[in-house]
């Protein structure tokens, strides 16, 4: 599913894990619901919220893709688990 995502132009989806793993994998996402938990993703501009309304889906699909050339690291930069370490490194040593 990971593979698919990566390599699709745009994802439409009403789960909000595959909002956020879109977002991860730099993929603008429609979401086929009137909230989301993550707002983040609709406020750095890579998701957007179009419900249940037939024609703001087809508005949304047919609309050419934005050149993202940023974002934001909402959900952290993936280093996580280096800085642990370092921090263990750091009180042990």
């Amino acid at each position: 599913m990971i593979k698919l995502m990566n390599h699709a132009e745009k994802i439409l989806t009403d789960s909000g894990g595959i909002q956020k793993e879109a977002y991860i994998l730099g993929v603008p996402c429609i979401t086929l619901r009137d909230t989301t938990k993550w707002v983040e993703t609709l406020e750095d501009g890579w998701n957007v919220l179009v419900g249940a309304d037939q024609t703001q889906i087809s508005s949304s699909i047919l609309q050419p893709p934005r050149l993202f050339t940023s974002q934001s690291n909402i959900f952290g930069s993936g280093d996580c688990a280096k800085r642990i370490c370092n921090v263990i490194n750091l009180r042990i040593n």
